[in-house]
């Protein structure tokens, strides 16, 4: 009996050891991810911020803002237990506002994922596309902004301004 409870603390705590790598290892690539955006949103001219290379695509700004509320709405609605309400941020209308909120976003979802005691990443959760585990949000989180950040940096390019160094290693 000795031996199974000796057992059963051991393997409990390599799984609790091995959720907090995971969680601090995307909290170091979630903040690189936020500086390399802002510094993306710094660089980009506000009098351009409503610029889109084709009519199919979204200006800069809104790129910006499915950014962020694409945060809002993973972190918010698998790491919190509120129910999630979109907000409206039609208020957002300058860059420095912009930026600010995203600033802002990228803290309170890091926050949601660091400060709730509750998270088990290998819980399953429902989702549009399936059933995912919150590891897999959490992974769709960083993918998203990546994504949409790939889409802002060809349009720093096509209006001549050089993308900032790669943040990130």
């Amino acid at each position: 009996m000795k031996k199974t409870i000796v057992l059963l603390v051991f393997l409990l705590a390599n799984i609790v050891s091995a959720q907090k790598l995971v969680i601090d290892t995307f909290v170091e690539k979630w903040d690189n991810s936020k500086t390399y955006l802002l510094k993306m949103a710094e660089d980009m001219p506000e009098e351009l911020y409503d610029y889109k290379p084709t009519e199919r695509e979204m200006t800069f700004r809104a790129q910006l803002v499915h950014i962020l509320e694409n945060m809002d709405w993973l972190s918010g609605t698998y790491f919190t237990n509120e129910k999630f309400q979109k907000k409206d941020r039609s208020n957002l209308t300058t860059k420095q506002q912009l930026i600010e909120e995203i600033q802002k976003m990228f803290d309170q979802a890091k926050n949601r994922i660091t400060l709730n005691p509750n998270v088990d990443l290998s819980q399953k959760v429902d989702f549009f596309a399936g059933p995912k585990t919150k590891l897999q949000i959490l992974n769709l989180m960083q993918d998203h902004v990546t994504h949409h950040r790939g889409q802002i940096i060809v349009y720093l390019n096509l209006n001549h301004i050089k993308p900032p160094a790669y943040v990130g290693w």
